[in-house]
């Protein structure tokens, strides 16, 4: 099984993910590729927000060995799922060429039962939405790792 997760500059949230999910995994027994990239090339090269890496480690996360990366047409044949952590990221993921090939695109949240909830961007805020984008984003991908490694052991 192959993850994807998508943000915008793949500095706070996607990486977020890409590290929750390959402890989950571990931790599960899994033998998963997880990987995170943004939707613009902003960032690339460079490692995720401070914040972003304060936050995860204090959850026992490790950012720090992630950089970004633009998200690039072939990602789709590549990848099982690819996650968006927001509906806009959604939006350009089915838009983008390539798209139809391979990989399903998913809202995070919908994972988590939250369908259409969106993770906001912490960013611009303060260190306190670290740990909200957090909160969801542990939910999201405990959900995605129930579901989908629930279907990989009956398939």
């Amino acid at each position: 099984m192959r993850l994807l997760f998508v943000c915008t500059g793949n500095i706070c949230r996607s990486p977020t993910a890409d590290a929750i999910a390959r402890q989950r995994v571990i931790k599960a027994g899994l033998d998963w590729q997880i990987d995170s990239a943004g939707t613009g090339g902003w960032h690339v090269g460079e490692t995720p927000d401070a914040r972003a890496v304060e936050a995860g480690a204090a959850r026992g996360y490790d950012l720090s060995v992630l950089s970004a990366r633009e998200i690039c047409p072939d990602d789709f044949a590549r990848f099982d799922h690819i996650i968006a952590m927001d509906r806009s990221h959604l939006r350009f993921l089915r838009r983008v060429p390539g798209a139809g090939r391979g990989g399903r695109i998913s809202l995070m949240m919908e994972w988590a039962g939250e369908p259409g909830a969106d993770v906001p961007d912490p960013y611009y805020g303060n260190a306190d939405g670290f740990e909200g984008v957090l909160d969801m984003i542990e939910r999201g991908v405990d959900g995605l790792v129930a579901a989908v490694g629930k279907d990989q052991s009956s398939g």
